[in-house]
């Protein structure tokens, strides 16, 4: 039976228990009906009161956290809910400095916490989008004004690469998906938008000259905001996707502060997860998270993403 809470406090009440945590996942995990997570064999071993498992095919132990995000942490599953949640439902996110305070656990820990929790709001398998769609590009990275004099970079305006990381956007239906893309040229962005976007659907766009030509595969309105036009005649707008692209931003700018390029897709899921969850309500966002957390990050796989570059 799913458990109802409205607010951060009903949840830290609901769940201060380890088996009713371990309990509520395996229940949203398994349907109630242990898998083993190695070899996906149901005839399962209850060996330790629901806390462990034993698979009857390939002998493996295992517990309900195998195989997911809290796999090999020794971090209470209460206090991964509490983040579960606070990473979730705040609109703009929480730092690992925050929630490291909120949950009593280290920094460093919390850093890796939360990046489990992006890698779990990553979409594993976008669907094609149909419909109206709206598309658009920002860049993420300091402006050169707030620079130190010694610390200004020459030509990097507009859209320049050289001091900021580009991010494309596809909104359809008032869900987004974003991510991070070499550059904003045609070759780029109209290989994602003709493996993402149904042919014939309706593409709305700035004037920016890599949209040129979608007119051949989609029906492509041009908004012209240059000349400070918002919405066309006929009534298609970016509005929707620009709305998001302040939200993205303030929460990387106001929460993070500085986000390194290598991690930049991470916040984009994480970002992305929040808008397209916005409507639900607290428990049904929490027990979708919960659903999608077979997937796995360690430390190492992490850190060594920065140090290669």
């Amino acid at each position: 039976m799913k458990t109802q809470f409205k607010n951060l406090q009903q949840l830290i009440t609901a769940f201060s228990d380890e088996s009713v945590c371990r309990d509520y996942m395996a229940q949203l995990r398994w349907g109630g009906k242990p898998c083993c997570p190695y070899c996906a064999n149901e005839k399962i071993y209850n060996i330790e009161d629901n806390k462990r498992y034993k698979c009857a095919t390939c002998k493996k132990k295992f517990s309900v956290t195998v195989g997911t995000i809290m796999e090999d942490s020794n971090i209470p599953l209460s206090k991964w809910f509490t983040a579960l949640y606070l990473c979730t439902s705040h609109k703009k996110g929480i730092s690992s400095h925050q929630l490291a305070k909120d949950i009593g656990i280290t920094q460093k820990s919390a850093w890796h916490m939360i990046h489990r929790i992006r890698e779990m709001a990553r979409l594993k398998n976008p669907t094609i989008l149909t419909g109206t769609i709206q598309v658009d590009e920002t860049f993420v990275g300091g402006k050169n004004k707030n620079r130190h004099a010694n610390k200004k970079i020459e030509f990097s305006q507009g859209r320049s690469v050289k001091d900021k990381t580009p991010v494309f956007g596809l909104l359809s239906d008032g869900k987004v998906n974003i991510g991070v893309v070499p550059d904003t040229k045609a070759v780029t962005l109209k290989p994602i938008i003709a493996d993402m976007v149904e042919k014939g659907a309706i593409i709305v766009s700035d004037e920016w000259g890599a949209y040129t030509g979608l007119n051949k595969d989609y029906q492509h309105e041009v908004v012209k905001h240059n000349a400070e036009n918002y919405v066309t005649d006929n009534g298609f707008h970016t509005n929707s996707l620009e709305g998001f692209w302040g939200l993205f931003k303030r929460g990387i700018f106001g929460i993070y502060h500085k986000v390194s390029p290598k991690h930049l897709n991470r916040y984009c899921d994480e970002f992305a997860f929040r808008y397209n969850t916005r409507t639900m309500g607290e428990t049904e966002r929490f027990d979708m998270a919960l659903t999608r957390l077979e997937t796995t990050l360690s430390y190492k796989e992490l850190t060594q993403q920065i140090n290669n570059g």
